[in-house]
């Protein structure tokens, strides 16, 4: 567990935390990766909102990205380093999932602020947040198929609970982006704004309003709200895992990194 009143340990793993008063800022700080994520990435975020559900002088948490990209997923260009470190595929699914679930469970409400690319496993990370607010020009894309894998973070769950099984069948399986209006009809996001600058008067309106709230009231009302959409979640997580650990060893998935890390078109097996 981390001491979420440090910032070394974080900035270390690639993000930063920031204590304003009431309100928990965490931002991802890859922006020359836009903002992917490795495994000690995604450990270190997992093991800071965890932290702040202990801390009861936090009442609500802001997570987003440096730059113009929210999270384009888990770094593969940081495979094979984590596969020498004897970091296996059912490491890196175990920690996305923790970072999910410690998301959602959460016992203070948790905003997400989105610009440009919100990609792979970061659409479960941002859909996990109880409320998001996105930049016009930032998209959903669950490009998992284009690289021989399956969606993860539990966006199986957390699209289809919010926008039903059309639209969460349609991204998953053809791995097209969904563009923010088009996202925010569909009920996926709390709110689009047209510049950076609305978007932060937006965030920052909203966690003002929530810092200052009831909070045992609103941590049982996420709870009932949760326990309502997302009782899937939990079976949608652990069928991602087994699902991608396979995946993840495949030559399906060795052919869509390297293809994609070459910018060429991917040559899957007949």
């Amino acid at each position: 567990m981390v001491n979420i009143d440090s910032s070394s340990a974080q900035s270390a793993a690639g993000f930063t935390v920031v204590r304003d008063g009431r309100v928990l800022r965490v931002t991802i700080t890859k922006p020359a990766r836009k903002n992917a994520i490795d495994y000690d990435t995604m450990v270190a975020l997992g093991d800071t909102f965890l932290a702040a559900a202990e801390d009861k002088a936090v009442r609500v948490i802001v997570l987003t990205g440096a730059g113009g990209d929210f999270c384009t997923g888990a770094d593969l260009a940081a495979t094979a380093a984590e596969g020498a470190r004897g970091i296996t595929p059912d490491m890196v699914m175990d920690a996305a999932n923790r970072l999910v679930r410690a998301i959602v469970d959460s016992p203070v409400p948790v905003v997400t602020r989105l610009r440009g690319a919100v990609a792979g496993v970061g659409v479960g990370i941002a859909l996990a947040a109880d409320l998001v607010y996105a930049e016009a020009d930032s998209y959903l894309l669950l490009a998992f198929v284009n690289i021989g894998l399956m969606p993860d973070g539990g966006a199986a769950a957390l699209v289809a609970a919010a926008a039903g099984r059309p639209l969460a069948t349609r991204m998953a399986l053809l791995g097209e982006r969904l563009p923010a209006p088009a996202a925010h009809e569909a009920g996926l996001f709390t709110a689009v704004l047209p510049t950076a600058e609305e978007l932060d008067a937006a965030v920052n309106t909203t966690v003002e309003k929530i810092a200052h709230g009831p909070r045992r009231a609103l941590e049982l009302t996420k709870k009932a709200l949760n326990r309502a959409t997302l009782a899937a979640l939990d079976t949608a997580l652990a069928d991602e895992k087994t699902g991608q650990a396979e995946l993840l060893q495949s030559p399906d998935f060795f052919e869509g990194a390297a293809a994609m890390l070459g910018k060429r078109k991917a040559v899957f097996a007949e």
